[in-house]
């Protein structure tokens, strides 16, 4: 069935899990992107509009990862008429919450749609890269996650690179991001060339811990691995503001650890309930409110589905 338009969902998601630098995402219920894809008459790529980004974002098609994904695709299937797209932001920019990836992933999965679905949700995934490339580096962990839901591991940019984890069934997290922008440029410029043998041994032992935990269900070992970072948290603390005191406040409320999401400021806390990530959230976010800086506090569940079409006609 022929399409002229087609809106689709791309969910917010976090990098790293602490440990897993560059190699683990996990996507977040509830919050994340839209975009409506539209073919038009003229050649080209058109952004028509943008919403929820205060005018932060580029309209001008080669700098925006929306449409810098979607101009990959076009050209790969050969596709000679232009498109419109209109993005709506539900994730804020340089927040630790896959806002990039999620663009990038939105437009493709929509026009993946206008196009007759000539590719599996995997196979979008080096189109997507295109656009995260434009600001956050040609790697796939918020990229992945993104589009596939769940919590994956990211041994490459490869389709045959990516490993879907087990999710346990009792996680939460409580979510809270201070209103200090850290663009992922600036928190990768920052980290270290190199790392002492010892770190290495040690970081590798804490990633497998961690997957050895997703695979049992256990979050307690989860969230010792996490925490068990010695070489990404320590070179990044400084941009995060409190963290010291959010991460306390959030463990007195009930959670097990919390790690900073992706690039920061998000600081996310794992759970075993909803209810003790409602506690965790409320308490980090009185941390910022005493600080009298601003902040979103909130709780997601991992989220099992990725981007999807919403409705097309």
């Amino acid at each position: 069935m022929a399409f002229s338009i087609a809106e689709a969902f791309a969910p917010a998601t976090v990098a790293n899990l602490g440990v897993g630098f560059d190699i683990l995402g996990m996507a977040l219920d509830g919050m994340g992107d839209r975009a409506v894809v539209q073919f038009k008459d003229s050649p080209g790529i058109v952004i028509s509009d943008i919403s929820g980004d205060d005018g932060a974002l580029p309209r001008e098609p080669s700098e925006n990862v929306a449409s810098v994904s979607a101009r990959a695709f076009l050209e790969h299937i050969g596709e000679r008429r232009g498109i419109s797209i209109k993005l709506s932001k539900g994730l804020p920019l340089a927040s630790g919450l896959g806002s990039s990836a999620a663009s990038a992933v939105v437009s493709v999965v929509a026009l993946n749609k206008l196009a007759g679905s000539p590719f599996t949700q995997e196979e979008l995934l080096p189109f997507c890269l295109e656009g995260e490339a434009l600001v956050s580096g040609y790697h796939a962990d918020n990229i992945a996650p993104c589009l596939l839901g769940g919590i994956v591991l990211v041994a490459g940019t490869a389709v045959a690179d990516l490993q879907p984890l087990p999710v346990p069934a009792a996680l939460m997290l409580a979510l809270v991001t201070p209103a200090v922008p850290v663009p992922t440029n600036a928190a990768r410029a920052i980290l270290p060339a190199q790392v002492p043998l010892r770190q290495l041994i040690q970081q590798t032992g804490n990633v497998a811990r961690l997957i050895d935990a997703l695979h049992r269900g256990d979050l307690e070992a989860l969230g010792a691995a996490i925490e068990g970072d010695q070489i990404i948290e320590p070179a990044r603390r400084d941009l995060m503001p409190h963290l010291d005191a959010a991460r306390a406040a959030a463990k007195s409320a009930g959670a097990i650890a919390v790690f900073i999401g992706g690039a920061g400021p998000t600081l996310c806390a794992i759970c075993d309930n909803d209810s003790g990530a409602q506690a965790a959230a409320a308490a980090m976010e009185a941390v910022y409110q005493e600080a009298a800086m601003r902040c979103l506090a909130q709780v997601a569940a991992v989220d099992h589905r990725g981007a999807y079409c919403i409705c097309a006609r």
